[in-house]
């Protein structure tokens, strides 16, 4: 009935979400508002690790992408399930520095670092680096050299892999600004640059073909690719990569008729995909990384608000207004990301209106989503908008200069603020006078 887990109807009619009613929720700490439910984040990263384990014998790593939800509760959670952190600018790294999470277990991504973060990430630490272009490795191997230490990286390659997804969320193709190509030969020339530095240790490579992907077989492609790529790095320089990153874009449902795969399964048919390419090439099977995002938060994730007017144009459309929108919430705005939503105060009731869900925004694009069934609803009704755990607070803006809502999480039923809710001091809180 749901597209989470977490989700579930009391009996009073109204939408839970781990256990508590979201109407209570709603009344308690306002809206509009962000719930997560840790339990459910929690059971994602167990199913990974655990998959991850039987199928690459132990010898491999899950990384949360934390650009999809990142505060420092959430990164405490990731530590405390053993898995590794992917951060993507000084500003993750930081939240992940104030938590103390391990520096070895962190990989640093991002197309256009600052020399600011470089310097940061050596200096706490980083395990390793993603290297994603020739400008980077020169600037990353100077500065190394400098401080007297030694970067262990990855390069990131684009092994020209069609994901099946949104051209937005594409970036495993040659027209990318992700990464080195391996069509034009650069990528194995970083490689012989990268060999000969005093600053930098390659370890291996890493790609990213896209998100919210539901097919299995781009990912067994992309690992063949990769492989093929490192064998011929062994041929070419002799020297063995020990580490394949095959990045993360799992899909999840937003919508009920949405299939995702099962992460064991994909986690299966890749180590075969794998086992099979290391037998053919020669290779020894290396340490393998995964970095799942969407797929560990997306689904432990909801959004509540206040429904205000109800605007019917007859032979058009109806809009129902909510008092959040594409500041909390901008995925529809973006790429026409689909989304299920309900009257969480009558969750029990068929749908059975065809609504425009509008934001508050003074912008006509501020919508959440068009075409959608929900329950008859009017102003005053608590409306959810289900699987916003990723992309939606990470994504949030001061648009109107609108504070951001808060997150409370829930763990075995219990509810705490893990990100208040901004003020209108916080607002003008940077403001020169």
């Amino acid at each position: 009935m749901f597209v989470s887990d977490c989700l579930g109807l009391n009996a009073l009619g109204h939408l839970t979400i781990g256990g508590r009613d979201t109407v209570e929720l709603a009344q308690t700490y306002g809206t509009p508002l962000y719930v997560m439910d840790e339990d459910e984040i929690r059971r994602a990263c167990e199913s990974y690790r655990e998959s991850v384990n039987r199928y690459y014998g132990g010898r491999g790593l899950v990384t949360y992408a934390s650009k999809a939800f990142c505060c420092k509760a959430v990164c405490r959670i990731v530590a405390e399930e053993g898995l590794g952190l992917d951060v993507v600018s000084g500003g993750e790294l930081y939240t992940a520095k104030s938590v103390g999470f391990p520096p070895e277990r962190i990989f640093f991504h991002g197309n256009n670092k600052t020399v600011q973060e470089l310097i940061e990430a050596l200096e706490y630490g980083v395990g390793t680096i993603v290297v994603d272009n020739f400008d980077e490795l020169m600037l990353l191997d100077q500065l190394a050299v400098s401080r007297g230490k030694v970067a262990e990286i990855l390069f990131r390659i684009k092994p020209g892999i069609d994901a099946h997804t949104h051209d937005f969320v594409r970036t495993g193709q040659i027209d990318s600004k992700f990464g080195l190509a391996l069509e034009t030969g650069e990528a194995m020339e970083a490689v012989r640059q990268a060999v000969g530095m005093k600053g930098v240790r390659l370890k291996g490579v890493h790609c990213h073909i896209g998100s919210q992907i539901f097919d299995i077989e781009p990912f067994e492609h992309a690992a063949e690719v990769m492989l093929g790529f490192m064998a011929d790095v062994k041929a070419e320089t002799g020297r063995e990569l020990e580490i394949l990153d095959l990045g993360g874009g799992f899909g999840i449902k937003y919508l009920p008729e949405h299939d995702p795969v099962q992460y064991d399964r994909y986690m299966q048919r890749v180590a075969g995909a794998v086992e099979r390419t290391c037998k053919a090439r020669g290779l020894r099977t290396p340490f393998i990384v995964i970095e799942p995002g969407r797929s560990i938060v997306g689904p432990a994730g909801l959004t509540l608000y206040t429904a205000g007017a109800v605007k019917e144009i007859p032979g058009v459309r109806t809009y129902l207004s909510v008092d959040g929108g594409m500041g909390d919430n901008p995925r529809y705005i973006l790429y026409q990301a689909p989304y299920e939503a309900m009257v969480a105060n009558r969750a029990a009731e068929p749908k059975t209106r065809t609504v425009t869900l509008a934001g508050r925004c003074c912008e006509s694009g501020d919508l959440i989503g068009e075409h959608m069934q929900m329950q008859e609803a009017r102003a005053g009704d608590i409306i959810a908008v289900l699987a916003t755990g990723a992309y939606n607070y990470a994504m949030a803006s001061n648009y109107n200069r609108i504070p951001r809502p808060p997150v409370v999480m829930l763990r075995e039923g219990r509810a705490r603020v893990v990100v208040r809710r901004e003020s209108y001091e916080d607002l003008v809180r940077n403001d020169e006078d």
